[in-house]
């Protein structure tokens, strides 16, 4: 007798798997929906501090065993400055000058940076798809980040009203973003080197926790205000990005890992800024320019042949007799 798939089951390990990247794209959109009541910093440091809170718990609660040597809390802090503080500083910072949904575009560029990292540190195999989502991901994050009226400049062959300035570059929003995408994507290359001396979801509670008291220390010392222009409505959207966007979207992307769904998450990657992409239309009336979304076309395009790689890769190897097979019969 063959067995049934329950399509309720189904249905409902298809919503858990897409539930980090709606978790994560919504929680963008929610922050930017308040960058006006709040700085950036602080911003920063709610959304982390409580959620490694939360997941130091959780932590102790499934009997994970916490840090016991002086390097085991080097790498967690060097973690939680990298992938903690620098990540959500940068991404703060830049929600202030950009849109949700680019921005997540941006943040989610990340596995370009992490494919070169591990081609150069762990000697992984880029491959031809790899190199070819590389290539499109560096046009589409120029297409994203450089003002519009460079790149018309640039093809329409009108060099002589280029007019190139670092500061212009460096206020927008895009390229912060890039920057919480690269401080990403080495604490993602450092997560192995992490786990060699203490377990991955203690150290992510730590770093968290870590990386939000440096937040908040900088906040403290450099911003004001922080809270005083904060409704109801606004503490709701803070609460959102921590519990729902970090401790519980996190939470279920580790447990799903933790089942061996590495390759199925990571295909689902490019999931997080369409979310964003359109709630940010939606609920902030956020709107890209043409150039701007062929960039984000290319760069969807390039998350997923990065992570996808060796899949292709593989389809197209056994894909190759069948080709020689019809022209031969041709």
């Amino acid at each position: 007798m063959e067995s049934k798939t329950n399509p309720n089951s189904a249905f409902l390990n298809s919503l858990i798997y897409i539930a980090p990247f709606f978790l994560w794209g919504s929680a963008m959109v929610a922050m930017k929906g308040i960058v006006t009541q709040t700085t950036p910093l602080f911003m920063g440091g709610v959304r982390i501090l409580p959620a490694g809170i939360l997941v130091l718990l959780f932590a102790m609660v499934k009997g994970k065993s916490f840090p016991k040597s002086w390097v085991a809390w080097g790498w967690i802090l060097l973690f939680g400055l990298v992938d903690g503080a620098m990540f959500q500083g940068f991404l703060s910072e830049g929600l202030m000058r950009t849109g949700a949904g680019l921005g997540s575009v941006m943040i989610d560029s990340q596995p370009l940076a992490v494919a070169i990292l591990c081609r150069w540190l762990f000697k992984d195999i880029i491959g031809f798809w790899g190199w070819l989502g590389l290539v499109f991901g560096i046009v589409g994050i120029a297409l994203i980040g450089l003002p519009d009226v460079w790149i018309t400049s640039i093809f329409e062959g009108n060099l002589g009203e280029f007019n190139f300035n670092w500061l212009d570059l460096f206020n927008n929003g895009e390229w912060l973003m890039l920057l919480a995408s690269l401080s990403m994507a080495v604490g993602t290359v450092m997560i192995p080197f992490v786990s060699r001396h203490v377990d991955t979801v203690v150290a992510t509670g730590w770093h968290m926790i870590i990386g939000g008291i440096v937040l908040f220390s900088l906040s403290a010392g450099f911003e004001s205000s922080q809270w005083v222009n904060l409704d109801l409505g606004g503490w709701l959207c803070l609460g959102y990005a921590t519990i729902f966007g970090s401790a519980i979207a996190y939470g279920v992307f580790f447990y799903l890992a933790s089942k061996g769904n590495i390759t199925s998450l990571s295909a689902l990657t490019f999931l997080t800024p369409i979310f964003a992409l359109s709630f940010g239309n939606l609920l902030l009336g956020e709107e890209l320019s043409l150039l701007q979304w062929q960039g984000v076309c290319l760069t969807l395009v390039s998350i997923y042949l990065i992570n996808q790689r060796e899949k292709i890769s593989k389809n197209w190897i056994n894909l190759k007799p069948k080709l020689n097979f019809l022209k031969l019969y041709n």
